[in-house]
């Protein structure tokens, strides 16, 4: 494997790119990421009530779509250090029941409570490995027993036997660092800081992985 550093990364967006996010997303994806996201929120299967920890929540706009399912007994805490996501956040999700905080999630971090479920979606990617092993550890420390951590992310995948558009996809727009996810094998990281149950949901001809690890 190529040795990658952070500075590598595309994971902290700024700019333009920011400002548009959710615009750009629903133009890569050909029009198909609203309703994607949709079905995978759904299948998270949250329960009213939840407490959820969103790790690099971007625009707030998953986070939005969980409080249908949580409801105004639940409680979302978005950690999200970028500025000009930070300000969309707020516009899209300003809710009693919803905190943002300014943290990075890929230094070690207590943040003094800990919650139900723990959602990452499309950040994991974007860290070089042991930083990957960072935040897979404050997912952990941060869950209550019995707790959940899902991540929402490229599945493994032989990117030489993809098509061309997955190719091209994913070495010359993604993040360098996503090949690099993908030729991972991220449940036995997991399985090595103690989750030891996991169901997956897959989307996009198993492209992209909705991974659940529980903590029993």
């Amino acid at each position: 494997m190529k040795n990658f550093t952070q500075d590598d990364s595309k994971v902290e967006v700024t700019g333009t790119e920011a400002k548009y996010y959710d615009t750009f997303m629903n133009i890569i994806s050909l029009g198909t990421y609203p309703s994607f996201i949709k079905k995978a929120i759904r299948d998270m299967k949250l329960k009213e009530g939840e407490e959820i920890l969103d790790l690099g929540c971007g625009t707030g706009r998953n986070d939005c779509l969980m409080l249908k399912y949580i409801g105004d007994k639940g409680k979302i805490t978005g950690i999200e250090i970028g500025e000009e996501m930070k300000k969309k956040f707020l516009a899209n999700c300003n809710k009693p029941n919803v905190d943002l905080i300014n943290n990075r999630i890929d230094h070690p971090f207590d943040l003094q409570k800990k919650f139900d479920t723990i959602f990452i979606s499309f950040v994991l990617h974007g860290f070089i490995q042991e930083k990957r092993e960072i935040i897979i550890n404050n997912a952990k420390n941060s869950l209550k027993p019995g707790g959940r951590f899902i991540i929402l992310d490229y599945n493994e995948f032989d990117i030489d036997r993809s098509g061309f558009i997955t190719r091209f996809a994913i070495r010359k727009m993604e993040c360098p660092l996503a090949e690099d996810f993908i030729n991972r094998d991220i449940k036995s990281v997991l399985k090595k800081v103690g989750f030891n149950s996991f169901s997956e949901d897959l989307y996009y001809g198993k492209k992209v992985r909705l991974l659940t690890a529980g903590l029993n």
